[in-house]
């Protein structure tokens, strides 16, 4: 990777951090401040995951597994809450990158698109819908809601998007570096107790 690259990695997780900024605003906001020009060269998400890894050990390894694991656990609390429509949680919560800052990804695979949205309006959840893109490019609808996590004592950007039943098979394939992109709730569970024990 180039010394350029490196740089706009380096800037950009450090605003994914301390912001919360989602990977491609941030490398898009670093490679700006850093005078590139709009076409060039960004790094990829690998090499900015790699940065927000190397951040995070450097300023941040004091507090992030406290709010890592407080982040998964109420991840998992709205998986329980919403364990018909097939929950499987990624992003920076899943992959162990997060911290205070970051939002919750859930993936919900639903019969009914709408179900998702009539079972939070039963129970009283306020929400906003946008359509962002989804696991193939398309675009799909996401519900976003504030929770309250206690041991953080702020509110957090919990996210779901909602798919087709169909399309869980597809996003069980693992990334180019074998990783799952996404886990089930009995994956987080297990990542959870791993920290317990570890």
């Amino acid at each position: 990777m180039d010394d350029l690259k490196e740089e706009v990695a380096a800037t950009a997780a450090r605003m994914v951090v301390e912001e919360g900024l989602e990977y491609g605003p941030a490398k898009r906001r670093a490679a700006k401040q850093l005078g590139m020009s709009a076409r060039a060269a960004l790094p990829d998400n690998d090499q900015l995951e790699a940065a927000v890894q190397d951040y995070i050990a450097l300023f941040c390894a004091d507090t992030q597994p406290q709010e890592l694991q407080a982040l998964r656990e109420l991840a998992l609390e709205w998986m329980e809450r919403l364990d018909v429509f097939r929950p499987h949680i990624s992003g920076a919560v899943w992959h162990g990158t997060a911290t205070r800052r970051s939002d919750i990804y859930l993936q919900l695979f639903c019969d009914d698109p709408k179900s998702a949205e009539i079972a939070l309006i039963d129970r009283g959840v306020r929400f906003e819908v946008r359509s962002v893109p989804g696991l193939h490019g398309e675009m799909v609808d996401a519900l976003s809601v504030h929770a309250m996590c206690r041991p953080l004592g702020e509110q957090v950007g919990v996210h779901l998007l909602v798919y087709d039943l169909d399309d869980v098979r597809g996003a069980l394939q693992p990334d180019a570096r074998g990783r799952r992109p996404r886990g089930d709730m009995a994956a987080l569970r297990r990542v959870l107790q791993e920290v317990d024990h570890g």
